[in-house]
């Protein structure tokens, strides 16, 4: 597969890569890892890093080894105040994935009508998730 590193991809912490109960690492986090960082331009979009990414490798080193501590350490911070959608690039080409994302963020999306929003639910599999990006990235 070739790679897509134009493509930005905005990642949220849990409920994507973590379960929202008894935390740990959701199934098939670590392949996903690997995929997204070889991938894309990666950006943290959680409320575990604003503005500082660290922040978030912190919160994750409970939950994950070094070798994938150090593929997230390639994803890149965001700032924003009240609604993640303040934070994405909408000039650029991006996925953003997300378990729970506000009303009035899927308002802007829908708006600007440029991206793709993925909703991780609880019971999805990133396995999925991760074949949703191929599939799309194919069709580039």
């Amino acid at each position: 597969m070739k790679k897509h590193h134009h493509i930005k991809l905005y990642l949220d912490i849990d409920g994507v890569l973590l379960t929202t109960k008894n935390t740990k690492p959701k199934d098939f986090s670590k392949s996903f890892i690997k995929f997204t960082t070889a991938n894309f331009d990666c950006y943290w979009l959680t409320t575990h890093c604003k503005g500082d990414a660290s922040t978030a490798i912190k919160y994750l080193s409970n939950y994950f080894p070094l070798v994938y501590l150090n593929m997230l350490k390639k994803i890149k911070p965001t700032n924003w105040d009240t609604l993640k959608t303040e934070a994405i690039d909408f000039e650029s080409n991006y996925f953003w994935i997300d378990d729970n994302p506000m009303e009035a963020e899927q308002k802007i999306l829908k708006e600007k009508n440029n991206g793709y929003l993925i909703i991780v639910n609880k019971n999805d599999s990133l396995i999925l998730v991760k074949e949703k990006l191929q599939e799309i990235l194919k069709r580039r």
